[in-house]
């Protein structure tokens, strides 16, 4: 897919060149300058002429009509130098790779210098470039009949940078490139239809995972789980005629098992909300309630790539919620995992009690610090929109690792609260140690300080995507759809992660 060159022959043949082109008071310089030169000053007539932009993520498609040996060259305008980031030159990128692939060019080559200034190195924008490319070429998968004509998509991307520090560059480039497809892999797995994604097609696909990457695996059965008494997962798997599934996969990069990050899904492939059940118009697109799952197995497919020097168990706990003459009722008292007794109240807040099952089954594999993330409530979009996801922490130094993870990938979230009056809520049954849904008011709260009764002591922090795991808008970095949010952020979080912060 990509090759690195440290120089650029203009005399050679090109299908397409992109240069990138910064606001500047003075004349063109460098590779545009040479460019200009040789097509005798028509470069610096078209910005004169106001037809050639440097306003950033403006793209100006330019044909050298035989004059260069280079076909054709699309100048992208970046905008002031000191302005852009990472998060902006990805989405230049990610502009200019839509473009690209809407041209029907396979062939490309990006002269990466002209992208570099003194905020952003060629490491950082060539991760930038190959990130951008995976996300924004991302097609949803779907089951339309379709002609038999092959696609054109874009097959090779030159990146020339002039250094030679080109082992940089090439890493740059996979990281990038593994961060995109760990969340395309997301994106394909929340948006897949839920008779087509069953807890057990989730576990074989996580099963495929661990055989590609060399991660031990492990799928419990449902007469494993009552043998264990996982009462809370199998409680939300009583109206359901799929079978329930606790998966796991270990990625040891250390030598001991020590320091052991534990990474929990919500893998609920499609929520009814049982006897308390959805509206007619919330129940549609509850197929996407495993988008926690989706984002745990892409980051441990980066996590895979990366392979960095750390310890990580993920766990999935998987079903459907579903009714039927079976299934578990408000006012029924189960036993977790854990030993914990709990009053249901709402078989609609099912996500909170499959996790509190998944979190005390991570512990039991060794995780001395938990990150859960889950599709888990509406009171989240409601208190946080669609584009920030919401927080909860009982581990100050934790969750800053998280926090700075998140910034770096540019997937916000917000830190919402947990008070003793919250865990007296939760607290709060007569017939059981916990309720699993004290009301309205702090909704999403509620399940976090629900979710931290099992965790316990452990530091963790819990993560509710309900708001930005999918989109109703296309972007710069891909459709509308599944965002495969948190994929990119947990596994950044896990690479870079230090004991004793």
């Amino acid at each position: 897919m990509f090759k690195v060159h440290n120089q650029l022959e203009l005399n050679e043949k090109h299908e397409t060149l992109v240069i990138g082109l910064y606001q500047q008071n003075s004349k063109l310089s460098g590779l545009a300058a040479d460019l200009d030169n040789q097509l005798d000053g028509q470069i610096t007539e078209l910005m004169k002429a106001g037809d050639l932009s440097t306003k950033r993520k403006l793209i100006t498609k330019v044909h050298t009509l035989g004059r260069l040996a280079i076909k054709r060259i699309y100048f992208v305008g970046l905008g002031k130098e000191k302005e852009i980031k990472f998060d902006s030159i990805r989405e230049v990128f990610g502009t200019l790779f839509k473009a690209i692939q809407e041209a029907k060019i396979q062939d490309v080559t990006i002269a990466l210098d002209t992208f570099v200034t003194d905020y952003l190195d060629q490491s950082e924008s060539a991760h930038a470039l190959a990130e951008a490319f995976a996300l924004s070429t991302y097609k949803i998968i779907d089951y339309k009949q379709k002609a038999n004509e092959p696609e054109k998509n874009i097959e090779k991307i030159h990146v020339v940078a002039n250094t030679e520090e080109m082992d940089e560059i090439k890493s740059g480039l996979e990281v990038g490139y593994a961060f995109g497809m760990g969340t395309n892999s997301a994106r394909t797995l929340t948006n897949m239809p839920p008779n087509l994604l069953t807890a057990t097609e989730l576990a074989e696909y996580s099963i495929e995972l661990a055989k590609k990457y060399q991660f031990e695996v492990e799928i419990l059965e449902k007469e494993e789980m009552e043998r264990l008494g996982m009462g809370a997962l199998l409680a939300v798997n009583k109206g359901s005629e799929e079978p329930p599934k606790m998966i796991v996969l270990k990625y040891q990069g250390k030598e001991e098992w020590t320091d052991v990050i534990g990474l929990v899904g919500k893998g609920i492939t499609y929520d009814t909300g049982g006897y308390s059940i959805k509206p007619k118009d919330g129940i549609v697109g509850m197929k996407t309630d495993m988008g926690g799952a989706a984002a745990v197995l892409g980051a441990m497919e980066i996590i895979g790539e990366i392979k960095p020097e750390q310890n990580v168990v993920a766990v999935i706990p998987s079903t459907d919620n579903m009714i039927s003459g079976g299934a578990f009722k408000p006012d029924d008292v189960i036993v977790s995992l854990s030993g914990k007794t709990i009053e249901v109240l709402n078989t609609d807040a099912e996500g909170r009690l499959a996790l509190a099952d998944g979190i005390t089954y991570a512990k039991h594999h060794g995780a001395n610090y938990l990150v859960d993330i889950a599709t888990l409530t509406g009171g989240v979009i409601i208190a946080l929109g669609t584009e920030t996801t919401g927080a909860m922490t009982n581990n100050e130094e934790l969750f800053e690792q998280v926090l700075q993870a998140s910034h770096e990938c540019k997937e916000p979230i917000w830190r919402l609260p947990i008070t003793e009056k919250d865990k007296k809520r939760v607290r709060n049954s007569k017939m059981a140690d916990l309720n699993n849904s004290p009301g309205r008011e702090g909704h999403a709260i509620m399940a976090g300080t629900f979710i931290g009764e099992f965790a316990e002591s452990t530091p963790w922090v819990h993560l509710d995507i309900a708001g930005t795991a999918t989109t109703s808008k296309d972007s710069d970095l891909g459709p509308e759809g599944a965002t495969g949010v948190m994929a990119r952020t947990l596994a950044a979080f896990v690479e870079r992660f230090e004991t004793g912060r």
